[in-house]
């Protein structure tokens, strides 16, 4: 056999090589990931003040060599790491915030931890983590290989009702993108094609004029019956609106004192729909409704608009692409002393299902309903660059995202065996858009196919600044 032949032979299980060393270089390393993820799991910092969960991330990319820009899109807890060798910009995206009132310690029974009021039960300790994980790992595959490629870390604070990406988004910070990366924690591991609902979200304050309830009603305006007749209309309202709209409120403040007509009442408000177009409009109708109860209650009122985010536009090329990495890692397996945990997690669930669950990776599948779906600051990402994601089984089977079990398991080693999977598949996945550059242009073809060529990103939060006290 000639040498040119030997070496068309070999070069095939070359490049296997690299990519296994890619994954290898995670699990090297994975004690101190699993200590990072460890750390922001204790910190459990809500929305914009995510301080020491986006300090510890950027100290592990720092240390390993990333260009670090603080405080993007006038967000103190956003930054961006970046890596740049040239070539493809590839984005991973990484979350960080807890969510308010879900504490919880890590035992398999409801636990409050003391002293903290937030927990990650959407595993966001976990996401970050993997993300920065797969950042790093890749990284130093292409120095020692001298590959180009650019690989671009996105600390994304405030996911959770925050809309943080999408001001990253307003700002241009994905404009120059070839592709976007990211992950969820989640029950099962799966990578279909799949997309999530538009969202758009507000708080709603109304005023009055406080009289005593008993001696003196007649010279009273009560702000609580503004924002009760505002929740009336809405419901009514409910009746006339597409089948795939949702809407879901929550008064959070109502008054003082039963005896005081209440001078101040406050509603905090979701508009969701598979359509960011019919969102814009269904939240018009909302204002409207404020402002019938206003005139009819002799109250005022203003509002603010939180968040909102478009749905994801899904990407196939990029989707099988990745589908193929996750079936390549392959799924979760728990030691004794896990499936002992499991089993009393899974006493207190509804939805049982099989602890062998973790292990399997769900078939590939196209679908595109919104039933049952949320919503994601991601979804504004994946219309500005092609993005994929993917799950993997973080939590018990059967275990419901933002429950008190789910805040249990990404504290455990449940939760950390699912994070070093998903850093796996996500270096695997980047390994194989930077060497096979074709991938890279397949996914922007089908990107611009459904978007559109002439179209304009144009947020659902208009031009407000970030929300930074939205958890206050």
């Amino acid at each position: 056999m000639s040498f040119l032949r030997i070496i068309c032979f070999l070069f095939p299980f070359f490049l296997s090589a690299q990519k296994k060393s890619v994954m290898e270089s995670v699990d090297l390393n994975k004690n101190k990931y699993i200590e990072s993820a460890q750390k922001i799991w204790n910190f459990a910092e809500v929305g914009y003040q995510e301080e020491k969960s986006s300090a510890e991330l950027i100290s592990l990319l720092k240390e390993e060599g990333f260009v670090i820009k603080e405080g993007v899109a006038n967000i103190p807890t956003a930054f961006i790491a970046e890596y740049n060798a040239g070539g493809p910009i590839v984005a991973i995206l990484g979350e960080y915030d807890a969510l308010p009132g879900l504490s919880q310690t890590s035992d398999p029974e409801q636990k409050k931890r003391e002293g903290v009021h937030a927990g990650h039960a959407c595993g966001h300790n976990l996401f970050g983590v993997a993300s920065a994980a797969a950042a790093i790992s890749v990284k130093k595959w292409l120095e020692e290989t001298k590959n180009k490629g650019t690989i671009r870390f996105y600390g994304c604070p405030a996911e959770e009702g925050g809309s943080g990406k999408v001001y990253m988004v307003r700002e241009g910070l994905f404009d120059d993108v070839d592709v976007v990366f990211h992950w969820h924690p989640s029950s099962s591991n799966n990578a279909s094609l799949r997309t999530s609902l538009a969202n758009k979200t507000g708080k709603f304050r109304f005023y009055g004029v406080s009289s005593h309830a008993a001696s003196a009603p007649e010279q009273g305006r009560s702000a609580l019956d503004g924002l009760e007749a505002m929740n009336n209309m809405i419901n009514l309202m409910r009746e006339h609106v597409e089948q795939e709209s949702r809407i879901h409120y929550i008064i959070t403040k109502g008054g003082d004192a039963p005896n005081v007509v209440p001078n101040f009442a406050e509603g905090y408000y979701y508009v969701r729909h598979p359509d960011p177009e019919e969102v814009r409009k269904m939240w018009k109708r909302v204002e409207l409704c404020a402002e019938g109860a206003a005139l009819g209650t002799e109250t005022t009122f203003e509002s603010e608009v939180i968040g909102g985010v478009y749905n994801i536009l899904p990407n196939e090329v990029l989707q099988r692409m990745v589908y193929k990495e996750l079936k390549g890692v392959g799924g979760v397996f728990y030691n004794e002393e896990e499936i002992v945990y499991a089993e009393k997690i899974q006493a207190t669930l509804v939805n049982k299902k099989d602890l062998n669950t973790s292990e399997i990776i769900s078939p590939f599948t196209i679908n595109l309903s919104t039933k049952g779906g949320g919503s994601t600051d991601v979804g504004d990402v994946s219309w500005v660059a092609p993005t994929v994601g993917f799950s993997t089984a973080t939590y018990v089977p059967g275990t419901p995202g933002h429950s008190w079990q789910a805040a249990s398991c990404t504290g455990t080693s449940i939760g950390y065996k699912g994070m070093i999977n998903a850093a796996k598949v996500l270096g695997g996945s980047i390994y194989e858009v930077i060497r096979n550059p074709q991938i890279i242009k397949e996914a922007k073809k089908e990107f611009e196919n459904k978007r559109g060529k002439n179209y304009i990103y144009n947020s659902l939060i208009g031009n407000r600044k970030p929300a930074l006290n939205y958890r206050n």
